[in-house]
């Protein structure tokens, strides 16, 4: 298992404001008087309750559980993973930042795919870390990160840390298990692996207890934001080995979840069945909107995410139909890294099938 940078070891670090809620559990009994807190309990917040209701008000006095208990019991019922393998924080991006100062210290070097998910490497050089990028593997139908080449550049950097983004962003690309798990046994042995699962949900194994399993060496990162709709409340979590998180809990921003984030979570995690069911319309949706571009001779790449990425001749004719849509109000996506400057991604959203949407995208392909 690779090791944790030396400043962290020890002793380290300690949460100096665990909340409330951590004391409660700690003492084993409630806490009726929050005299100390300094929490606005007093403010009567008349505005908000005429605006949003009273049920919302009484989530915003005071700060979130840090241990975000109830999202955690939730998810290791649904997921049947034990309860001290899984963390939260503020969405998959908190979940990036934290896992990069947790793991890594500065001046140490990290590797992923040129033109994957660019937060990573938008933290990665904030932390002031070495990026590695290699190419994606592309070839007729595919755009994949290259495994290999994630390899034989974790050994030649002395990588820290490798990301993946699998499902990936913006290709769709998913390498299955047995991929992720030789990746894993072929890095070097002090390299962590961080494993972006933001679009877990949507791959058609989603349940299969060997891909919701904490592993040595790998941190996973999921959200609520997709399959889960609550992307303006910033909400994710991760699946690690024990100590990996205890670890990580000790640079966490403690209060990063709010009091009604995590209770909209807790509320949507108590209805699986509408998370099904909103997973399933995405797919059928992503298959409709897929069938739509292929029709009219498009290269539409396999995904297993809520969107479509199709593969334009050149990045100059990608850059020009994306401008055009954003003029006409039509935003898609288009990746920055020159890289992937020929990709253009969509979200299967019901408002992508509307009838001239996506004209102006149409007529460039015919």
């Amino acid at each position: 298992m690779p090791r944790f940078p030396k400043h962290l070891t020890g002793s380290g670090p300690t949460n100096p404001f665990p909340g409330i809620k951590v004391l409660e559990r700690r003492l084993g009994r409630e806490i009726p008087h929050r005299l100390g807190s300094n929490e606005g309990l007093d403010m009567p917040h008349r505005a908000l309750r005429e605006h949003f209701g009273d049920a919302l008000v009484e989530h915003v006095y005071c700060y979130g559980d840090a241990e975000a208990l109830g999202i955690r019991r939730r998810l290791s019922v649904q997921l049947a993973i034990p309860l001290e393998q899984l963390l939260v924080d503020a969405g998959a991006d908190s979940l990036i930042a934290l896992a990069l100062r947790g793991l890594v210290s500065p001046g140490e070097s990290v590797v992923t795919t040129a033109g994957t998910y660019p937060t990573f490497g938008y933290f990665a050089q904030g932390q002031g870390l070495s990026l590695h990028e290699v190419p994606y593997r592309e070839a007729p139908g595919v755009l994949a990160p290259d495994l290999e080449a994630l390899i034989d550049a974790a050994h030649d950097a002395e990588a820290r840390l490798v990301y993946l983004a699998n499902p990936d962003n913006p290709g769709g690309h998913l390498h299955d298990d047995s991929a992720i798990r030789t990746l894993r046994q072929r890095l070097p042995e002090y390299c962590w692996l961080l494993l972006d699962e933001a679009y877990h949900d949507f791959r058609d194994d989603a349940e299969a207890p060997e891909v919701n399993q904490a592993l040595a060496g790998v941190v996973r990162l999921r959200t609520l934001s997709k399959a889960h709709g609550l992307a303006g409340l910033r909400v994710g979590y991760a699946i690690a080995e024990a100590e990996t998180l205890a670890m990580l809990m000790k640079v966490r921003i403690h209060y990063a979840v709010s009091t009604l984030s995590q209770a909209a979570a807790e509320v949507v995690l108590d209805h699986p069945e509408e998370v099904r069911a909103h997973i399933q319309a995405v797919k059928a949706r992503r298959e409709r909107l897929a069938g739509h571009f292929r029709e009219l001779g498009a290269e539409v790449l396999p995904s297993a995410t809520n969107f479509i990425a199709i593969r334009l001749a050149d990045a100059e004719l990608a850059e020009r139909v994306n401008r055009q849509l954003l003029e006409a109000g039509r935003l898609i996506a288009r990746p920055n890294h020159p890289a992937l400057g020929h990709i253009l991604r969509i979200t299967a959203v019901e408002d992508a099938l509307a009838p001239g949407r996506l004209e102006i995208l149409e007529r460039a392909l015919r």
